[in-house]
């Protein structure tokens, strides 16, 4: 076993930390208030190579490992995790969805703009009755020869108001069920496709969340990725990969409390001394930096695993299930070490508090990764 990371992780790990302490942090607070989506922020993100790292280079993207994109977003995550799950849908989803999957002439229209953050992608799944029951999708897309027409209705995308592209699963025939599932690239401008309402969410605020209203869109036939019925399996190829996104942020989220209620416990005094002192304190510090050690050692795997070309389902779904839980465990100690400040949002742990709820719920549920876990272990 070989802990140490490469010098490329570790200039990756400082870029994205300096990225998060000098361009996130600032106005983080105000951009929560105000559920203000981080434009600007995403923009130079895309500058730096940060929205296309597993990428090919061919197409603008980084060509880097799992490995370097974990360690990106788990930096990011400590600071603004609103910003981090738009780096995680446009990675982990959409450039490495149409990456691995897309034909020459999808890669050369959609990767090489999504790669440089020129546009920006949304992975459009979920829907009224069919968020962790994939296999429901209610979304059709009726094969017209040259063309299909999607109509149908995608709930809670992330990044569903600023994307540019879409990648949505459809239904084209509903007697195969999962094999009878499509996924395509719709692109914002087409007639008929309507960006829904914008959730009041209670956290992640600074993320855009929309439903998604797509009638008689016409989507041309080259728009479809993969051969007939690859939809359903291209949907859970692709998640298999976000949940390790989605386990780096959680991990992030949980990191960034821990050291701020680090830092807090080394100030704030209470009974005449530093409260680090005290031992109920020093205990929650002990236990929160013990989770997130192995919530990272689980993350790391997942993110191996997939570099070294293994199955990462098993693995992927235990740190998303495990860091997602740690995230919310590690949050609201940190609250709680703060006291009355930790309840204001100046010092920053009750947003993360909040933004660390939703690790357990998008990209699969906890009970969704239970199942995965299970079924993966119990097989044998």
């Amino acid at each position: 076993m070989d802990f140490k990371l490469t010098e490329e992780h570790e200039m990756i790990r400082q870029a994205a930390k300096d990225f998060a302490k000098n361009e996130l942090l600032p106005g983080v607070i105000e951009r929560d208030n105000k559920q203000e989506f981080p434009r600007e922020q995403i923009k130079k993100l895309g500058e730096l190579g940060f929205m296309g790292m597993m990428a090919s280079p061919e197409y603008g993207g980084g060509g880097m490992d799992t490995i370097s994109y974990v360690l990106a977003m788990e930096e990011l995550s400590k600071v603004d995790a609103s910003a981090s799950v738009v780096v995680s849908v446009n990675n982990s989803l959409v450039c490495w969805g149409i990456d691995t999957y897309g034909t020459d002439l999808q890669k050369e229209k959609y990767l090489s703009k999504l790669t440089t953050g020129e546009a920006l992608g949304a992975f459009c799944l979920s829907e009224p009755e069919a968020g962790s029951d994939a296999t429901s999708q209610k979304t059709t897309a009726i094969d017209k020869g040259d063309h299909y027409v999607l109509n149908g209705t995608k709930n809670w995308i992330t990044n569903g108001g600023n994307a540019d592209f879409y990648l949505v699963i459809a239904q084209t025939d509903r007697e195969k069920k999962h094999k009878g599932i499509n996924a395509f690239i719709v692109e914002k401008s087409w007639e008929g496709f309507e960006v829904g309402p914008k959730e009041d969410k209670m956290g992640i605020r600074g993320s855009d969340t929309h439903s998604l209203n797509f009638n008689d869109v016409k989507v041309p036939k080259e728009n479809r990725i993969g051969e007939d019925g690859f939809g359903f399996k291209f949907a859970m190829k692709t998640l298999s990969g976000g949940r390790i996104g989605i386990a780096a942020q959680a991990l992030g989220i949980a990191a960034g409390a821990y050291e701020l209620s680090k830092e807090y416990s080394k100030t704030r005094k209470a009974f005449g001394t530093e409260i680090m002192n005290h031992q109920a304190i020093a205990f929650k510090i002990a236990d929160m930096h013990t989770q997130i050690e192995a919530a990272r050692h689980l993350v790391m795997k997942a993110a191996w695993d997939k570099d070294q070309g293994q199955n990462y389902d098993l693995s992927g779904a235990m740190a998303k299930l495990y860091a997602s839980q740690v995230a919310m465990d590690v949050s609201t100690e940190a609250v709680q070490i703060h006291g009355g400040n930790g309840y204001v949002k100046e010092y920053h742990v009750e947003r993360m508090m909040r933004d660390a709820k939703i690790t357990q719920i998008y990209e699969g549920t906890s009970e969704i990764q239970k199942i995965v876990i299970s079924r993966s272990v119990l097989k044998d």
